[in-house]
């Protein structure tokens, strides 16, 4: 497992459907070693805190094995960074990696805390309204991470996994349980599992229970 790319960018205003809208979703490779710190890496931003970025989403990743996919579904080549990633992997796979997942990249340490749902923005990177139905559709959505550990990181970093919580939920099993319409007995099961661990952000745990508390109503 390693970083095939590390990308960054700061936010930059647009024009999108007639209007102005500032987004960071616009990240490109940089070469040599970054900062990763608590909030994001050095050179990097996000434009709206209140969705993006924070703690919990510090850093970005998607795997680089879903770029064929996307080529061939869009029909052009893609840079890397074109998702808005920060970095592009390799051999981590949404189906391997689960909720609080822990790996070492660099000198840093990180943990996995929520799949990515993401906002219109995406349809900006691509020029495409469709785009951010497809990414769903496709399941391919990446992952965020949280840094438990500052340090450097750099394309062509080993990706070592260094923990796995013992209440280990994987991401395509929280995808469907977000966009699940009715929860029965099993799902209400991988929600108790899921809100045992920790690193799952507040947010994402207060819609469960919500959830959990209608069904059981």
């Amino acid at each position: 497992m390693k970083m095939v790319s590390l990308n960054v960018g700061r936010p930059r205003e647009v024009l999108w459907h007639g209007r102005t809208v500032t987004s960071g979703i616009f990240k490109e490779p940089v070469a040599g070693r970054v900062a990763l710190r608590k909030l994001n890496l050095d050179g990097d931003g996000q434009a709206d805190l209140t969705v993006h970025g924070g703690e919990h989403k510090a850093v970005y990743c998607y795997p680089v094995e879903h770029y064929s996919y996307w080529q061939k579904e869009l029909g052009r080549e893609l840079p890397m960074g074109m998702f808005g990633e920060n970095f592009t992997t390799e051999g981590v796979l949404e189906q391997q990696v689960n909720l609080g997942d822990r790996f070492r990249v660099g000198s840093a340490e990180v943990v996995v805390t929520q799949p990515r749902l993401p906002c219109y923005k995406l349809g900006i990177r691509f020029g495409a309204d469709d785009m951010v139905k497809r990414f769903l559709a496709s399941g391919r959505t990446g992952f965020y991470l949280r840094v438990d550990r500052e340090g450097e990181t750099g394309t062509g970093d080993e990706i070592v996994p260094a923990g796995r919580e013992a209440n280990a939920v994987p991401l395509p099993v929280i995808v469907n349980l977000y966009v699940t319409k009715r929860y029965g007995a099993e799902e209400s099961k991988l929600i108790r599992r899921v809100l045992r661990v920790e690193a799952v952000p507040n947010a994402w745990k207060d819609y469960f229970r919500k959830r959990a508390d209608l069904a059981a109503g």
